[in-house]
């Protein structure tokens, strides 16, 4: 027997998204392209309904005998994802009409994004978490090469499918594993079987599996040229929302289902050492672009990597870490696509960083948002982005970390490099041309962004207070 109450205090963002994505589907087939400008901001105010209704049930809940249950640990986490992902819709419009690619299977395809990511968020069962994932990558898939007629974007869906394809192999293969091990696909069950060597070697699996969603070294290879090839609006989807829902997905699954002390200290050491390799390619790997989405590419390996310290350090210490670096982190990742965004001149878009020499002389408002967004994801002291460092170094510290410690503090030194010649390029190089005007969501994205990193530095208080009670919910 359903029970209805249980049901939307659970997965009412969810139930909002398959069927605004249905009737979406049934309306575009009925009207067709009549319905693709009207569809993103539908679309958008879809997410951010689903964000307002995840609000709403707080609490969350438990449904479906237990194959779904949500807390507001997840709910955080469907919040910031859900906006963000409403945001990147707002922003694609304009550019895939300058690219006369507007259509209005591209907001289907980020609503059925967005539902994949609600459901592995209200997840705490194997088979929930694997349809929630499917459902994210082969939206994540189209979208990629969602620009039909170039090569690039091609090319990038083609790497996306058969590394995805791949990774999804492992993580299904690892969840039998887990299952004949244990007797059951439910986190609960789990968390209380022995953790024997089969059972472990199902763990290995889905993390292997779980850090590629993350784009996680050693994992992470398709993820430069996915950021490269992909229309810029879904590499700002890319980086944001499907991030947020992927890496808190992580924490709840190894936090909740493999608690046992010996399944504990194994998994402790693998994340670290996926942390550390992923700082240090993240960070080298950027060094040499010129190209600024290949750039972002490596710089988010390397934040994921920062972002797996706060999950290696365990349930205690890092449930709260790593929401309020999370959210740093997509906050100046939209704002900063968002200046990727703005740089198109008569020929089309262009993406290499010289490109943005003498910006302050040019537009000083947005060079100035760039570079608050810059200095907050390098975390340097000025913006929230360092606030959530200095949180994912803490957790680490006191889980005992100090390996870690020391590479994240090396990588962050390194990256700062990368940032800095960014904002030299912008502030004190020779002028070029001027960029076109973009549509007002771009721009107002980037200012809006900057103006919210900023403002979360100096109200910071009430946040860390919020991360940590959510995060409470998670530990009890």
């Amino acid at each position: 027997m359903f029970d209805l109450e249980a049901i939307l205090n659970t997965i009412a963002p969810e139930l909002l998204l398959a069927a605004a994505g249905l009737l979406g589907v049934t309306i575009g087939a009925l009207i067709g392209d009549r319905f693709n400008s009207l569809s993103f901001k539908v679309g958008a105010l879809v997410l951010f309904a689903a964000a307002a209704l995840a609000v709403l049930y707080w609490p969350g809940g438990r449904a479906f005998d237990g194959l779904v249950e949500t807390s507001s640990f997840a709910n955080f986490a469907k919040v910031v994802s859900f906006i963000c992902a409403g945001i990147t819709l707002l922003m694609a419009e304009g550019f895939l009409r300058q690219h006369d690619t507007l259509r209005y299977e591209y907001s289907l395809l980020v609503i059925f994004a967005a539902l994949g990511m609600g459901i592995i968020l209200s997840s705490s069962n194997f088979m929930t978490l694997y349809l929630g994932i499917e459902t994210l990558s082969l939206s994540s898939y189209v979208l990629a090469s969602f620009h039909r007629d170039s090569p690039r974007s091609a090319e990038a869906g083609l790497k996306y499918f058969v590394l995805g394809a791949l990774a999804s192999g492992l993580l299904l293969y690892g969840m039998s594993l887990v299952y004949g091990f244990s007797g059951s696909t439910s986190y609960e069950v789990v968390a209380e079987a022995e953790a024997s060597i089969g059972f472990m070697f199902g763990m290995v699996l889905m993390i292997t599996g779980l850090a590629f969603k993350v784009s996680a070294a050693p994992m992470h290879v398709w993820t430069p040229d996915v950021y490269e090839g992909s229309p810029s609006p879904v590499v700002a989807f890319f980086a944001t929302a499907p991030k947020m829902a992927s890496m808190v997905v992580f924490a709840i699954v190894m936090f909740t289902a493999f608690p046992q002390a010996m399944a504990f200290e194994n998994w402790q050491v693998i994340i670290g050492i996926i942390a550390a390799a992923s700082m240090l390619i993240g960070a080298f790997g950027a060094l040499p672009q010129a190209n600024l989405k290949r750039l972002l590419g490596y710089s988010s390996i390397a934040n994921m990597g920062y972002a797996l310290v706060a999950v290696a350090a365990g349930v205690q210490y890092g449930a709260g870490s790593l929401l309020i670096f999370m959210t740093a982190y997509v906050i100046a990742s939209l704002g900063l696509f968002g200046g990727v965004l703005s740089m198109r001149r008569e020929g089309g878009m262009v993406e290499n960083i010289d490109e943005l020499a003498g910006l302050i002389r040019r537009q000083p408002g947005l060079a100035t948002a760039l570079t608050v967004l810059l200095v907050s994801v390098s975390g340097f002291p000025l913006a929230f982005g360092f606030l959530g460092k200095l949180a994912v170094l803490e957790a680490g510290w006191t889980a005992g970390l100090m390996p870690l410690i020391i590479i994240l503090v090396i990588s962050s030194v390194i990256a700062m490099y990368y940032y800095l010649r960014i904002v030299k390029i912008m502030w004190f190089d020779e002028q070029t041309a001027d960029f076109e005007p973009v549509d007002f969501w771009v721009t107002g994205t980037v200012y809006v962004t900057a103006l919210v990193s900023v403002a979360l530095l100096i109200f910071v208080s009430p946040f860390s207070e919020l991360a940590a009670s959510v995060a409470a919910g998670l530990v009890s």
